[in-house]
C-alpha cells in the first residue's frame, strides 16, 4: 500500500508558528509531527509516501529528506504557491500514488490508531476513521452506521479524523460532482474532498471505523501545547 500525507495548507490557525515553519513539521515531543506519521507508515511496510506541498515548501525535502532514513521512499507533489485543498491535493498526486487503494492521513493530526486495522482493500471507494466529537467540533461530520457503512446524516455523528483508505475511483467524474464552484478552472483545479465522498455513500462505497483511543487535531497553537505536553510525560 502507498500513502499520501496531505500537508499543503497554510497553517493559519497555527500563526506565528506556521509563519516560518509549515504545520506538519512542528515538533511534537522532540520530532516534527509528520515524523510521527511516518513512523507507523514504515512500520507497517508501507515504502511509498507521497507528500503534497505548498507553503514553505522547500523545508519538507530539507527535513524528511527521500525517505530512506525510514526505509521509505518520500515523493513531493508540490501544488504551487496556492494548496489545492483536499481533493485537487489528492487528485494531483494520484499519478505519484499508483491504481491500488491507498492510505491517506493529514499531516496535521496525532492518533494512537494502529495503521493495521485498516483494510487494504476497502470494501467499497473509501474507509474512513471516526473519532468522537472534539469540542470544536461538537456536531460532527458523518454518522457511523451499525453495519459500518458511513453516511452524511444520522442521529450519531462523529468526526473525520483525517486518516482513510481510498480506491483511486473515488475521483473519476469529479467535475460532475463538483460543479462550477471557485478553483475548478484552475491548472491543476482546487476542490474539496468532501463532496465526492458524501455522493460516495449516498450510493452506499463508504465503511468506517470508530477510533476510540487519542487523538488529536492539531489545528491551535494550545492543543499544539497540550499534545507536546501530553506526549513528553
Amino acid at each position: 500500500m502507498n500513502a499520501l500525507i496531505f500537508a499543503a495548507g497554510l497553517g493559519e490557525r497555527m500563526r506565528p508558528l506556521t509563519d516560518h515553519t509549515p504545520k506538519p513539521l512542528l515538533r511534537i515531543a522532540g520530532k516534527p509531527l509528520i515524523v510521527w506519521h511516518l513512523d507507523k507508515l514504515a512500520a507497517l511496510g508501507v515504502r511509498d509516501v507521497v507528500i503534497n506541498t505548498s507553503w514553505l515548501a522547500a523545508q519538507f525535502p530539507d527535513v524528511l529528506g527521500d525517505g530512506s532514513r525510514w526505509g521509505l521512499r518520500i515523493h513531493y507533489s508540490f501544488e504551487g504557491p496556492t494548496p489545492l485543498e483536499t481533493g485537487g491535493g489528492m487528485w494531483h498526486a494520484l499519478h505519484l500514488l499508483g491504481d491500488a487503494p491507498f492510505l491517506a492521513v493529514n499531516g496535521d493530526i496525532w492518533s494512537n490508531l494502529d495503521y493495521a486495522s485498516l483494510p487494504r482493500e476497502p470494501v467499497g471507494d473509501a474507509h474512513l476513521v471516526m473519532v468522537d466529537n472534539p469540542a470544536h467540533n461538537p456536531a460532527g461530520d458523518f454518522a457511523l452506521g451499525t453495519t459500518g457503512q458511513v453516511h452524511s446524516e444520522g442521529a450519531q455523528r462523529l468526526t473525520f479524523a483525517g486518516i482513510g483508505v481510498y480506491r483511486p475511483r473515488l475521483l473519476d467524474g469529479w467535475q460532475t460532482v463538483i460543479g462550477a464552484v471557485p478553483g475548478v478552472e484552475a491548472t491543476p483545479p482546487r476542490f474539496k474532498l468532501a463532496p465526492l465522498l458524501r455522493a460516495a455513500m449516498a450510493r452506499g462505497a463508504v465503511t468506517g471505523q470508530h477510533h476510540r483511543g487519542r487523538w488529536t487535531d492539531v489545528g491551535t497553537p494550545q492543543r499544539l501545547a497540550e499534545l507536546d505536553a501530553t506526549l513528553r510525560k
